[in-house]
């Protein structure tokens, strides 16, 4: 029995993270299963004047193929999609991707506040929202949005982390659903897994 309050209706996962979060993310993509059916996406920080090698890096352990999307691309059911360097990546109503090279937001571009923001707008309740590892505070302000608007706020536990300021802002910022450690993350994930078979 899982200790989680979760159901079948998610329509998708924003994943952001900085600083610390690397492992993370590949230590979660290494063990969600591979037909995993909610899309997630994942917002973060990186050099922004690397284009190569960031994808290819995460997808080392990955089960599952992750993807960089283009503008007004359809979030499809099931896949992995990671925020291109120097771009903000937004959900807009119609289930699609866009990109813009607006300002920098929290000194990022990518900012994992107007990913996570943009998605709760689109999915509201339908939305699980994770926060990892990192040096600012980018993501605090999405994830009261996301709870704002009903959907399943979760951070990283901040004794785990390898900076505390991002999960640690986030729970400043509103009331978190979960506060989990990297394997409770993956449990919380094979949890909701089942919930779709």
């Amino acid at each position: 029995m899982s200790r989680f309050s979760l159901n079948n209706n998610y329509k998708a996962i924003v994943i952001g993270g900085s600083a610390g979060s690397f492992q993370v993310v590949t230590k979660i993509l290494s063990q969600v299963p591979a037909d995993f059916p909610i899309p997630i996406i994942m917002c973060l920080h990186r050099l922004k004047h690397v284009r190569h090698g960031f994808v290819e890096a995460l997808s080392i352990k990955s089960v599952k193929e992750i993807t960089e999307p283009c503008d007004k691309e359809n979030v499809r059911k099931g896949k992995v999609y990671l925020a291109p360097a120097n771009y903000h990546l937004g959900i807009e109503l119609g289930n699609t991707f866009s990109l813009s090279t607006e300002q920098m937001v929290n000194n990022s571009r990518p900012s994992i506040d107007i990913t996570i923001e943009s998605a709760s707008y689109v999915y509201r309740h339908k939305l699980i929202a994770i926060l990892l590892s990192g040096a600012n505070k980018d993501g605090a302000k999405g994830m009261k949005y996301v709870k704002d608007r009903g959907g399943l706020t979760v951070v990283q536990d901040p004794s785990e982390c390898v900076i505390d300021t991002m999960p640690s802002s986030a729970m400043k910022e509103t009331t978190i659903d979960h506060v989990l450690k990297t394997e409770e993350i993956i449990k919380f994930m094979n949890d909701l897994y089942k919930l779709y078979q």
